[in-house]
């Protein structure tokens, strides 16, 4: 049976567990080779019976499934529901909620949450590249990402404006920053949480996400003031006066954001803080394996992309909830 390319075809094809494990065999292992996630040697047994592999080396953990060393490790879920919310994931343009998997997949919501999560951690961009390497410039914005105060009851809006001082020391006491970069050549974004608009702060990702003497494109933002004197070629545009200076706009970056607080607002309402870094690498990995027209990818392509980022991400429930070494009781 061919690999599915729809998600009816998906279903149908990882009822199958063996197609399931032959699945992520395939794109974990690349080379065909299984090695052991403990030691590394590539002397291990398979044991069909349990769809199990068995290291020859005398240590703890002999045996290992396909989960160990990645996302899924120490989840009783089995894999066709955790590939199936892979999909979901990978594909639904305006992300999914955690309640929708729980009714389409049958697991709890609380599991679900931590799924997606988990997959979230999973699709975040790891390419260390500077953006403009290529010649192309580069748009820089950011935004203000968190409900209105006037909207929140009056206990809600006193413990909001405490947790967002002490977290993000910004005068948006409701608002979480998000910067992004957009490089107009690549067609590639990156964003990341920042704690406030002050100059350095800006400049500094500017710095460490653009390779030095690219044209970076912004808006009349004071932070942005100086930046020729990083080496960059730096243009603005008024936006009191006009949105597009010729060829100086951040229009591209703007249409990402507005991808992204669609999903935010529609999808998943209510994020936190602490959270809202995870949801920025989910939207960031759509976008920038969209298909355009030199890129035609399909739903399966970025479907392979995602399940093949899974290893070496441990994620596990106290890490995500910020409660590492408190006792579960």
């Amino acid at each position: 049976m061919k690999e599915p390319e729809s998600l009816q075809e998906a279903a149908v094809y990882f009822s199958n567990p063996d197609n399931c494990l032959e699945y992520l065999k395939v794109r974990r292992w690349r080379d065909g080779i299984v090695r052991c996630p403990n030691c590394g040697s590539d002397q291990v047994k398979f044991i069909p019976t349990r769809r199990l592999w068995e290291c020859k080396n005398k240590h703890k953990k002999r045996q290992f499934s396909i989960k160990v060393g990645t996302v899924m490790e120490d989840s009783a879920i089995p894999l066709d529901k955790w590939l199936m919310v892979f999909w979901m994931l990978a594909n639904c343009k305006n992300g999914v909620s955690s309640y929708e998997i729980h009714r389409d997949v049958k697991v709890t919501q609380k599991s679900a949450w931590f799924m997606l999560h988990r997959i979230r951690y999973a699709l975040q961009d790891e390419t260390e590249t500077k953006l403009g390497y290529t010649g192309g410039p580069v748009e820089v914005d950011e935004t203000f990402v968190g409900g209105k105060l006037g909207n929140m009851h009056k206990s809600k809006r006193k413990q909001m404006k405490e947790t967002r001082n002490a977290l993000y020391e910004t005068g948006h006491m409701n608002k979480t920053i998000v910067m992004g970069f957009l490089d107009r050549k690549e067609r590639r974004v990156r964003a990341t949480i920042i704690p406030n608009v002050r100059r350095d702060v800006l400049q500094n990702a500017i710095l460490n996400q653009i390779s030095p003497c690219s044209k970076v494109y912004t808006d009349e933002a004071v932070g942005y003031q100086g930046l020729d004197i990083q080496k960059y070629a730096h243009d603005v545009v008024n936006h009191l006066e006009e949105y597009v200076h010729g060829k100086v706009h951040t229009n591209g970056i703007e249409n990402f954001w507005s991808l992204l607080k669609r999903g935010l607002k529609g999808t998943y309402v209510a994020v936190e803080p602490f959270h809202l870094h995870r949801y920025v690498d989910e939207q960031v990995f759509r976008y920038n394996n969209r298909a355009t027209k030199d890129n035609p990818l399909t739903d399966a392509d970025r479907f392979d992309l995602a399940v093949s980022q899974i290893v070496n991400k441990r994620l596990t429930y106290a890490e995500l909830t910020g409660k590492v070494g408190e006792t579960p009781f």
